[in-house]
């Protein structure tokens, strides 16, 4: 009876070590185990049960930490990058690519090989040899260049065979929600999977890349990311709003406008045949503004603190289902990192309702999404103005550098720096900047000169900016630089030299008659040429005083002694 007993048990452990030595997909690819309710309600429409047995044989399995991903690629690691377009709205296509990164100096060419990158030196230094795989030569089996072999090594982990003609050296395997999805490709592929039937909330997506080798394939990366589902719009609000200093921290300006514009998360354009209407709230007590619209303007007439709310309504064409189910619980691994979107009903035990599906043609589903900001509104410098531009005349000799000063005006807040950039006329090469510190003492009217110095003629494009701690006014203004004539340089000295000369004659002529008067009178003596002399001096003298003084001759002190003739 013992032996029979031994005989039963070798049979079903006979019976058993096979089923326990082949390994599934979801063996491989995931350590996670999603529940039955999850695989029932997650058909995802091309895609394959993880429970199908992996080809271990074909497709090794190393863990983490295997000494044999050190030698899987030649010159280092190969790093896979898994991106996706999510959030995606329910019922929209949501698309997940993976990008390889080759080790330094390595890249993939036009026929698929993988290259050294020319004048391009890693750790080891160049190498003789220009690839690194050179696939399209590869001689160990004719079929594996023209891809039309039915070889039993051209087929996926499962064993499907691959598509005709395949001439892809990477195997690439897509697992999510309990199934999987095979692909060949490049350095570069993209998977894509209609939501209407994925779970609300964020999933884990896990590629895992192999390359051929010989008649197997080996394991080079592996990478996993979260994408998200959701039943509400995803939306995103930019504000921006003119001379405010930083629209990011959310505080603007009094009495100028702020631009609201509503921009939908759709790349699959799943609601490019949705009627969408947009709810503004402002909070300020200005009602409620409908419009179908993405952009509003809105203005701010006291300052303070305001709740700005927005609901954003997709009506969306096609045939009613019933909603997409939620998870009963989050996944542990997921609900430290991502917040969790499920807010449906619960009945006793940890099991969510079950919605009847009632199928109507025709029918049209509204989706939902909400916005919320709080604004807060302070004073700040609205506009600034050039009054006057003026050149600055300076005593004696002209200097160097020209001198222009320009009077400005603003509204508002008084500011507390300004700033002036000098450039070329277009206004893009800028050659000087100089920012100062307002005087505290300017007081309540904004009133500013500023004095800027130029070093050559020419044509300047100025910028004047005016700032405080909410705000920034800009104004510019192209200013012209006249040049030095050196015809009216020659003009100009010519009339210096004829000036002083006649200044000279003029003083000459004012110190001989100071003399005179202050001169002792002496007779006129009997000596003729003598007399002849001093009268001919005075007839000169005479004359060149009634050039210069005009004025009453009966003044002149030389006529009250007229001597004798």
């Amino acid at each position: 009876m013992e032996c029979l007993y031994c005989f039963l048990g070798f049979l079903l452990l006979a019976a058993i070590l096979p089923l326990d030595a082949a390994k599934r997909f979801q063996d491989v690819l995931s350590n996670e185990r999603p529940s039955s309710y999850m695989r029932e309600h997650n058909q995802l429409n091309g895609w394959s049960s993880d429970e199908n047995d992996w080809n271990e044989k074909l497709y090794p399995v190393w863990k983490r930490g295997d000494s044999r991903w050190k030698n899987s690629w030649k010159g280092g690691r190969v790093r896979a990058v898994l991106t996706s377009d999510s959030p995606a709205l329910v019922g929209s296509t949501i698309t997940f690519a993976v990008n390889l990164v080759f080790p330094r100096c390595q890249k993939e060419d036009a026929d698929g090989n993988i290259v050294y990158e020319k004048n391009c030196r890693n750790d080891s230094g160049p190498s003789p040899d220009p690839y690194v795989y050179n696939w399209t030569a590869w001689t160990e089996d004719n079929d594996w260049r023209d891809g039309t072999s039915q070889g039993h090594h051209n087929v996926f982990p499962d064993g499907k065979p691959f598509p005709h003609p395949w001439k892809r050296n990477f195997v690439y395997v897509f697992h999510t929600l309990g199934q999987y999805f095979q692909k060949l490709g490049r350095c570069s592929v993209s998977v894509s999977i209609n939501t209407a039937n994925v779970t609300l909330g964020p999933q884990v997506m896990e590629v895992t890349v192999y390359r051929r080798h010989g008649r197997t394939y080996v394991p080079i990366a592996k990478v996993k990311d979260v994408y998200v589902v959701t039943d509400q719009i995803p939306i995103f609000v930019t504000m921006s709003q003119k001379n405010n200093r930083n629209s990011s921290d959310e505080i603007f300006l009094k009495d100028l406008p702020i631009i609201f514009n509503v921009l939908i998360h759709d790349p699959s354009h799943f609601l490019n045949e949705s009627a969408i209407y947009y709810k503004w709230n402002f909070g300020d007590n200005t009602g409620l503004f409908v419009s179908n619209n993405p952009i509003m303007n809105h203005t701010y007439v006291l300052n303070g603190t305001f709740s700005f709310n927005l609901t954003v309504q997709a009506t969306v064409p096609g045939l009613c289902s019933s909603p997409s189910p939620r998870p009963p619980k989050t996944t542990p691994s997921l609900s430290t990192n991502v917040k969790s979107y499920s807010n449906s009903p619960v009945l006793a035990g940890g099991k969510p309702l079950e919605l009847r599906e009632i199928p109507v043609e025709n029918c049209k589903i509204n989706r939902y999404g909400y916005f919320m900001a709080t604004i807060t509104i302070v004073a700040g410098i609205l506009q600034v103005n050039i009054l006057q531009v003026t050149d600055v005349l300076t005593p004696g000799p002209q200097p160097d550098d020209s001198l222009v000063d320009f009077v400005l005006t603003c509204q508002g807040s008084i500011p507390t720096e300004i700033c002036t950039i000098i450039s070329d006329p277009t206004c893009q090469v800028t050659q000087d900047t100089v920012c100062n510190t307002v005087d505290e003492d300017l007081g309540d009217t904004c009133l500013l000169t500023v004095r800027r110095a130029f070093s050559s003629p020419g044509t300047y494009c100025m910028n004047l900016t005016l700032g405080d701690d909410a705000s920034l006014a800009l104004t510019s203004t192209l200013v012209s630089i006249p040049g030095r004539d050196p015809a009216f340089l020659l003009r100009m000295t010519n009339g210096i030299l004829v000036f002083v000369g006649f200044l000279t004659i003029f003083v000459t002529v004012i110190a001989i008659l100071v003399s005179k008067k202050y001169r002792k009178y002496k007779a006129i003596e009997s000596n003729t040429g003598i007399v002849v002399k001093d009268k001919g001096l005075n007839v000169f003298l005479s004359r060149a005083k009634t050039m210069f003084f005009p004025g009453n001759q009966e003044k002149d002190p030389l006529l009250k002694n007229p001597g004798i003739l």
